[in-house]
């Protein structure tokens, strides 16, 4: 084969190529911005550049579908009441075609944190945890713990004198070890940062003494000797009572044999 006929073959090969990139091409879809915020919010998704025919439309959050519907039409959106913590997310809308085609539009909110507890209490000499979540995206990339004191936040740092923290994701816990009745009660602030702001919730911790276990045995003990007590008591006076009794059948007064003069002289009376 000469120069010229390898050229034509290069030529046609090219030609063939761009005529399936061209009609076998991955539908582009394009979607509303990404939303942070607002009321009765309306994400889309619009499909072009596509040759199967559509079928129907999906809407998505992780795994839960949200709504579907069987319209062929290449546009379709969504409705989200208000943005915040709950509706925040990664939405996908999926047109059903053969192959389906896809894409995502991004709800996000500044960290939405909340407690475990409000209030958590331990005994002195024990292990205190606090625990915070976050439920909002997008995820929490650090956490910081403080404690108030005067009014002042004081950071706390992990692996300082009792203080352990554990965070992962949009959890975070802080374990204080040995807890001091004087010196940890009081209240603690969480802190979530992500990509939009900071937010944070406030625990209080409240620490027992040492003896606080033992007052439910101790409030058991205390009724048991009142009980006793009473029962005590009772019998003694009802023995008592027994006693007074047989002295009272014993010494009843004897018949008297002594003449009745009284009886004597009213007979003299009426014989008279």
């Amino acid at each position: 084969m000469g120069a010229s006929g390898a050229t034509g073959l290069v030529l046609l090969g090219a030609l063939l190529c761009a005529g399936r990139g061209a009609s076998g091409a991955d539908p582009i879809i394009e979607t509303s911005p990404n939303v942070t915020s607002g009321l009765d919010v309306v994400i889309s998704c619009n499909l072009t550049d596509y040759e199967s025919p559509i079928l129907g439309h999906l809407w998505k959050k992780g795994d839960k579908i949200l709504a579907s519907d069987k319209e062929a039409s290449r546009y379709t959106s969504y409705n989200i009441g208000e943005v915040n913590a709950d509706s925040s997310g990664v939405y996908e809308c999926v047109f059903e075609m053969n192959p389906p085609a896809s894409s995502t539009v991004h709800v996000t909110v500044k960290p939405h944190v909340v407690v475990y507890k409000k209030s958590e209490h331990g005994n002195e000499g024990d292990t205190g945890v606090l625990i915070c979540k976050c439920h909002s995206y997008p995820p929490v990339n650090q956490w910081t713990w403080y404690k108030i004191k005067k009014d002042v936040n004081e950071p706390i740092v992990n692996g300082t004198e009792q203080y352990f923290i554990k965070s992962s994701g949009n959890k975070t816990e802080l374990r204080i070890a040995n807890l001091d009745i004087e010196k940890d009660v009081g209240e603690y602030i969480c802190n979530a940062t992500n990509e939009l702001g900071t937010e944070g919730a406030i625990v209080g911790l409240r620490v027992r003494s040492r003896l606080a276990a033992l007052w439910p045995f101790l409030g058991i003990v205390a009724e048991v000797l009142v009980l006793v007590t009473i029962i005590f008591i009772y019998e003694k006076r009802r023995k008592s009572d027994e006693v007074l009794d047989d002295d009272d059948g014993g010494s009843a007064p004897l018949k008297s044999s002594a003449p009745n003069h009284k009886d004597k002289n009213v007979r003299q009376r009426n014989a008279n």
